[in-house]
């Protein structure tokens, strides 16, 4: 059972990390391409989509790898921990960081968005790519603890 669990929780944060990284390295520089209102709509579409699965899929990540550290603690957990620690780093710069960025910008448009709108999500993308290293790190913590 503590295999089955093991695995299961590495996949899930895994394919979070494979979001996230996707956002960061792929999704975003596509947007940042594209003329400036289409961009913005592209990031605000985003914004309002993900904003929506992420906050779940974060705290579920989180509660995995707790049972996780909890069901193997007495066989060494200290790998399971650390990539807790981390994720609840991540949640933490998410909510207190990241969040308001994306509630302000999911609800532009090219007609009431702010004037420094670009630099408000240049910020966004340097936060996040802390975030995706800080959740990489903790996935790499993860597969470590599978072997």
């Amino acid at each position: 059972m503590l295999s089955a669990l093991e695995v299961f929780t590495t996949v899930v944060v895994g394919v979070m990390v494979g979001v996230e990284f996707s956002v960061a390295f792929v999704m975003n520089p596509i947007f940042s391409a594209l003329p400036s209102d289409c961009g913005q709509l592209a990031r605000s579409h985003g914004g309002r989509m993900l904003g929506a699965v992420m906050p779940f899929w974060y705290i579920t990540s989180l509660v995995l790898v707790v049972v996780w550290a909890i069901a193997q603690w007495h066989h060494g957990a200290a790998l399971v921990v650390t990539a807790g620690a981390l994720l609840a780093l991540s949640v933490l710069i998410s909510v207190l960081l990241l969040v308001p960025i994306n509630n302000r910008s999911k609800a532009w448009t090219p007609e009431n968005r702010p004037a420094d709108w670009q630099q408000q999500m240049d910020r966004w993308d340097r936060l996040h790519y802390v975030r995706v290293a800080v959740i990489i790190a903790a996935f790499a913590l993860l597969a470590a603890a599978l072997v």
